[in-house]
Order: C-alpha cells, then structure tokens, then sequence
C-alpha cells in the first residue's frame, strides 16, 4: 500500500491509526481528513490505494466518499473503520462499495491482521461483523443448491475469494480477462451480491472455501 488516506474527524483517533498504519505498512505515505470535504479535496489532488473511513462525520457520511475514492482508483480498497456495528450502517456500507468493515472497539492486534491480510486479498472484517453477516446471508441448503453456479463460475468465485484480481483468475483459468469479468458478473449476480467481501462471505457459506 502506497498512498493511504484516513478520514476521521477525531485527531487521537487518527494517532491511533497511523500508529497502527505505521506498524502494519511502514513504507506507505499516509495522509489524513477530518471531514469530507477536506476528503474529497485529498481524493483530486491524489490516488490512494487504501482508505480508512469513519461514518460519522461532522458534514456526512465517510462511506460517501466510497464511489469518488473508486473513481480517482477502481483498485482503491475502502474500508470502514467505525462505532457502528448495527446492521443498517454495516449493510449501506457495504452496498455503496466498502471492501471491508472494522469495529474501533477491536483489539489492535485484531485490527492490524485484519488491515494486513488486505495484501492476501482478504476482505477486512470484524469478528462480530463477519458473524454478523453470515447470519444475514444464511440460507438454507435446498436455497443454495438452486443457485446453480457454473462450473467456470464456481472456479471464479473460488479464485476471487482466495485473493485473486480477475485478471489473475483469468491467466490462471486460461481464458480473456473479459471473459473472466463476465463470469464473475454472472456469479455476483446469482448470489445476489455486489462486491469482494459479500462475495467471499457467500462462498464460505456454500463450502466452496474454508474460513481463516
């Protein structure tokens, strides 16, 4: 992680977290906001490849930055650093594109692992909010059977959720990187979620992958 970019509106919350940054890549270039429109002037000016974002802003939401942050970097990883673990913050998070989830409250080894498995392509998730999610999108075994995946598609969401791009999956399955997107499409589309960790999560829950 190159250029990372913490938007918190709290100064000893972003000591915190560039302490925890600093241990978990110390080579990166850390800048920092506390407030969205002090984000969003950050986000022009640069092209980060991690942003750590707090909900409860003084003028918004952080999780509003997620489609400007995607626009100036489609690889950038958004992820939420928040209070809120009720699920009406979790699921809008996670539907305007956040790759992960982390609750503050998390023991800083917790959230040290959780940031530094992003390189392995590991969606950043609190315990509770991994929990917390695997019983939302639990379903029952007859409900997962009619989804009827492909064999390709399959093999994607395997790969996908093991941490690889879609082009790796691509070179590994020997088929067009355009081809690979549209499987995956397909495969978003049939488990009915839009993004890596609701993706990875679902392919834990029809056995396709082992949890960590």
């Amino acid at each position: 992680m190159q250029n990372i970019l913490i938007v918190e509106d709290l100064p000893e919350v972003i000591h915190w977290m560039s302490q925890i940054i600093g241990d978990v890549y110390p080579d990166s270039k850390l800048s920092s906001a506390r407030s969205i429109d002090a984000a969003k002037k950050q986000i022009t000016q640069n092209r980060f490849d991690l942003a750590l974002l707090d909900l409860g802003l003084p003028d918004g939401c952080g999780s509003d930055l997620i489609a400007l942050l995607k626009s100036a970097n489609p690889n950038a990883l958004c992820v939420v650093l928040t209070i809120f673990d009720d699920a009406s913050h979790l699921f809008g998070s996670l539907k305007a594109g956040a790759d992960g989830y982390l609750i503050k409250s998390g023991e800083d080894p917790e959230i040290k692992s959780a940031l530094l498995g992003i390189a392995q392509g590991r969606p950043p998730l609190s315990a509770s909010i991994a929990t917390q999610i695997l019983a939302h999108f639990h379903v029952p075994q007859a409900a997962c059977e009619a989804i009827n995946l492909t064999p390709r598609e399959e093999e994607m969401l395997i790969l996908i959720s093991n941490g690889y791009s879609t082009r790796e999956a691509a070179n590994c399955l020997g088929i067009s990187a355009n081809t690979a997107a549209g499987y995956l499409k397909a495969t978003y589309q049939k488990l009915q979620v839009c993004n890596r960790a609701e993706a990875t999560l679902r392919a834990v829950q029809l056995g396709l992958v082992k949890p960590d």
